[in-house]
């Protein structure tokens, strides 16, 4: 049974070694013998194709090819499927080998070059480290390393947040670094790249005890020292700059005493290698830190074929029945080797699902200038054997970025506390008016004024400072899962106060403007008030109100946002920053609600000023305070339209923002409270009407619904109608008299002859009071008059100071006989 080896021949005593020892084991392989048919590519890629055309089309047939180089290894491996060949590598280490779909028999037995990145990943983690920076020689290689270093960090939850590469000159990609505060620095480059690295390091002050830097440990021990024209840093430069890096290095050689499957120890393996060398200096000779990795693979080989015997054997099939047309014996083979697991003179051997080896990984540190072992890490079994002599130039591992100290902005608790204070009092005059105005609501001036709406508006008032309070309540007053409730109580407060306290204002003058606004048929329609009607339109308001903010909150609830402010150095500490934060009530979709909500605000606002100025020259009984609601709903509406833009300006700044809203409401409130409710107090307590008032109504407590004002009004409507009748008639017997007059005029002048020349005119017959008896009659229900004087009053000689437009009698125009009549 023979093997291809179309590799260099730097490993081919220690493959022949563990090919011999095979052969002597009787219980490896029995009835077989394995041969080791090698050549010499010398790692170029066209003559590893030709050696391998020679071997698969020449006697024996081969079971297994067993290339060297990565580049011959990408060959051969993709090539080898056509062949059904199992390819086993003792020396490629490129990533972009661990491609099953590229390389799908492949498996070797050097770890690929990203088997440090567990290693790494597991430092990471022991040292606390979630971010950490890369740089990077723009290789194949390095490039794939660091694909794969990305995954496992992004898996292990540590962001990468600085990845700078570099051709040539890593100066720029090192000055990134140093301007994005990189702390943790993986580097991947070759040795000369190192040098060039660690010069432009030491310019930029980019270690010390803030700095670790994490390099490959197959460079020279004093890589560091040697000499390099392509710098221009001295040694001593160099030697402070790379102080206390860390490395991890692939073991290749078990550091363990104990026997493997070849019941050799690690240094028994040495011991034989060298005495089939004969002598030579192992630094001069080519693959001897991989000639473990070739002696186990030979020794895999062995036991994956040992182990395909019995299932082949079951099928009726031998090892021997191989070609190149035989799947079923290379799936054996595949599936042996995959399930591969025992310890080699390199350290235990075991391929993951790429077919890759996991090794163990040696990690060192330098320490005075010369590297120290700190521990080794099995990636087969997650196991980290540390020393505990890592040594820190600081006091320990440095932190993996600037220490940021989160601190939140809370409100002033003076600023809070003077306007608390104002908004209690504004809340204790708020239940003075309303208990004034509850008191005194049988009194005729405040029945006129609407006295429900007015307790409407006091409560109202009322519920808008009370969102005063929570609108000062953060995070220094309350537990953060507490929060949202308290964005729930400013919300609700001050939409329901502002709809209470603003709707039964807007109510008050809507109902002015419509009545008074009409024209005069529609307008005797409307003269009656039912307060009924003024209490639906605020309960709409109400209900709008409630309905939006309900659907705002199972739609899209308010919750705690953090606003992150500019990082601030604080003084003395130069690896520190401040990070101020704010908490805000907030929603995913806070600025559509707000412009729902402060559009439909705004254009009550807008639509209640204009309203005011319609109606600041009407003056009606119904409601007597309208002008006085009207000053208030100026003064609410510039507020608030001011307030509101200006708020959402300054909401990153919690003092102003707090001051501008809860002055605006104390303000608006205090102004509503004094306009409406103060002038109605001074004229019950100077005018004393609530005393009269007080006495008629206990008088009157057992009379009939009738005497209330309502009643009243309507009787003088009534009674107003029917003098109107009366002076109607009245003008219709003047206007007859006045006709009969002219004709008795021009009868005389007829009779008489015309004289031009004498001084004298002649008179009018004065109109006799008695002429006509209708004129006496006094209108139905009221006596007849006592006084002797029946002739016509002086004012009915005009009749348009009788009839007024609006067809009602002006108080001002009538005659001083006629008002027993119009007040009785």
């Amino acid at each position: 049974m023979s093997g291809g080896w179309p590799g260099g021949q730097a490993c081919l005593p220690s493959a022949q070694m563990a090919l011999d020892l095979v052969n002597k084991r009787t219980d490896i392989l029995p009835e077989y013998e394995l041969e080791l048919i090698h050549y010499d590519s010398m790692c170029d890629p066209g003559e590893a194709t030709k050696l391998l055309y020679d071997l698969l089309y020449t006697e024996p047939i081969k079971i297994v090819l067993m290339p060297g180089c990565s580049s011959v290894s990408t060959l051969v491996a993709e090539a080898a499927r056509m062949w059904n060949l199992i390819v086993l590598s003792y020396g490629s280490s490129s990533p972009a080998l661990s491609n099953r779909q590229r390389f799908p028999t492949f498996f070797r037995t050097h770890p690929s070059a990203t088997l440090h990145n567990p290693t790494r990943v597991q430092l990471f983690q022991k040292w606390k480290w979630t971010k950490i920076a890369t740089i990077q020689q723009t290789t194949e290689v390095f490039t794939s390393t660091l694909d794969d270093l990305e995954a496992r960090t992004k898996e292990a939850r540590i962001e990468i947040s600085v990845r700078q590469s570099f051709l040539t000159d890593p100066a720029p990609a090192v000055k990134n670094l140093k301007r994005q505060d990189a702390r943790i620095i993986v580097g991947l480059f070759y040795e000369t790249e190192a040098r060039k690295v660690f010069c432009e390091v030491y310019k930029e002050k980019l270690y010390g005890k803030k700095y670790v830097w994490f390099l490959i440990g197959w460079y020279a021990d004093n890589w560091f020292k040697i000499k390099d024209p392509s710098i221009n840093c001295t040694v001593e430069q160099m030697t402070e700059a790379v102080e206390g890096h860390v490395t991890t290095e692939i073991v290749m050689l078990n550091p363990e005493t104990a026997r493997g499957a070849s019941n050799l120890t690690s240094q028994e393996f040495l011991n034989q290698l060298m005495s089939k060398l004969g002598g030579k200096n192992p630094e001069e000779t080519g693959g001897f830190q991989e000639a473990p990795l070739a002696y186990d693979a030979v020794w895999a080989l062995a036991l994956a074929l040992n182990k395909t015997v019995g299932p082949l054997k079951a099928k009726g099939r031998r090892l021997e029945d191989f070609n190149y047309n035989n799947r079923d014996i290379t799936a054996e083979i595949y599936r042996a080797l995959n399930t591969s697991s025992f310890e080699g003179v390199s350290g235990h051997v075991v391929f993951d699902a790429q077919g890759s080896r996991m090794a163990w990984t040696l990690i060192e540190q330098l320490q005075g200038g010369s590297y120290k072992k700190i521990g080794y890490f099995d990636s087969t079994k997650g196991n980290l054997s540390w020393y505990g002599n890592d040594k820190w130039i600081g006091p320990g591992p440095p932190a993996d970025q600037t220490v940021v100290i989160e601190v939140f902005r809370f409100l002033s608790q003076k600023l809070f506390v003077s306007v608390s204070v104002f908004a209690g009092l504004g809340i204790l005059l708020g239940i003075v008016c309303l208990t004034f105005n509850i008191y005194n609501s049988n009194v005729r001036y405040i029945q006129n004024s609407q006295p429900y709406l007015n307790n409407m508006t006091a409560v109202g008032c009322m519920m808008a400072l009370a969102a005063v309070f929570p609108l000062g309540l953060d995070g220094h007053h309350v537990h953060r899962k507490q929060f949202p409730v308290i964005c729930q109580f400013r919300l609700w407060l001050l939409g329901l106060g502002f709809s209470l306290a603003y709707g039964s204002m807007f109510t008050k003058i809507w109902w002015v403007h419509t009545v008074f606004t009409k024209k005069d048929d529609k307008k005797e329609k409307r003269k009656h008030l039912e307060p009924w009607k003024l209490y639906a339109t605020v309960g709409v308001l109400l209900v709008i109100d409630v309905l939006s903010l309900m659907i705002w909150q199972i739609v899209d609830p308010l919750h705690i946002t953090v606003e992150k402010f500019v990082r601030e150095a604080p003084k003395g500490d130069l690896d520190v920053l401040i990070q101020p934060l704010l908490e805000h009530c907030s929603s995913d979709k806070m600025n559509t609600w707000l412009g729902v909500v402060y559009g439909y605000k705004g254009l009550l606002l807008l639509l209640g000023i204009f309203l005011a100025y319609e109606t600041k020259s009407i003056s009606t009984e119904k409601i007597n305070d309208h002008r006085a609601v009207g000053m208030a709903i100026y003064n609410v509406s510039v507020l608030c339209m001011i307030t509101a833009p200006v708020t959402m300006i300054l909401s990153s700044q919690q003092d102003a923002s707090f001051a501008f809203a809860s002055l605006a409401i104390v303000f608006s409130v205090y102004i509503t409270l004094v306009v409406l409710f103060v002038p109605k107090m001074r004229r019950l307590i100077t005018r004393g009407e609530w005393q009269s008032d007080t006495q008629e109504t206990m008088k009157t407590q057992g009379s009939s619904t009738n005497n209330n004002d309502e009643e009243k009004s309507r009787q003088l409507e009534r009674e107003n109608k029917e003098l109107q009748k009366i002076i109607q008639e009245k003008e219709e017997r003047v206007s007859e008299l006045r006709n009969q007059l002219v004709e008795r005029q021009a009868l005389r002048s007829r009779r008489r002859p015309s004289t031009v020349n004498q001084n004298h005119s002649t008179p009018l017959l004065p109109v006799p009071s008695n002429n006509d008896p209708k004129s006496l009659i006094p209108p139905p229900g009221y006596p007849n008059p006592t006084s002797d004087n029946h002739s016509l009053p002086p004012s009915f000689s005009n009749s348009s100071n009788l009839y007024q437009p609006d067809g009602k009698i002006s108080r001002n125009n009538c005659h001083t006989s006629r008002l027993q009549l119009l007040y009785k």
